[in-house]
């Protein structure tokens, strides 16, 4: 006599303990592996706001009586220091996003928008792009902006 095995129920089993084992790996907030230092407003004065003006300084054009004032780098170093710029930005973005950083749905769609400005600006660098670079430096005061409008809150610098 032949046996033959379940093969719906042996399946449906192979397949739970496979999502089993997928969980098991799975960490609780309390037990990541990372530890934030900065808070949200340091992170912001020290890594994001410090690589948004390079990035800022480094697009554009300033006209005065003196003359026309390219803002462009104008050497490989210079396009170096934007492309680390725009890299900086865009990881800070993702900082942003840790959990006990987020504030909503919105904070998240405001830093993935700062993530995808910061690689335009990148992508710009390294193409050494100024037309490019300062759509893209555009596209981050425009990020930066929507969100300090909702998330802006004064810090007392006396503490």
């Amino acid at each position: 006599m032949r046996r033959s095995f379940p093969t719906i129920p042996l399946a449906m089993a192979f397949a739970a303990g496979i999502v089993l084992a997928g969980c098991a790996d799975r960490t609780t907030e309390a037990e990541q592996p990372y530890r934030a230092v900065a808070d949200i407003h340091q992170t912001m004065e020290f890594i994001l706001d410090p690589a948004a003006d390079v990035i800022w300084d480094s697009a554009g054009t300033i006209i005065t009586a003196q003359g026309r004032e390219e803002l462009a780098p104008t050497t490989d170093e210079g396009w170096a220091g934007v492309v680390r710029a725009a890299v900086t930005l865009s990881e800070a973005g993702n900082l942003l996003m840790l959990p006990g950083r987020t504030g909503g749905a919105d904070w998240i769609e405001y830093s993935q928008a700062l993530v995808d400005a910061g690689e335009l600006a990148m992508q710009a660098a390294q193409a050494k792009d100024s037309d490019a670079l300062f759509d893209a430096g555009g596209r981050i005061f425009q990020v930066c902006k929507a969100c300090h409008t909702q998330y802006w809150v004064e810090v007392d610098e006396s503490q």
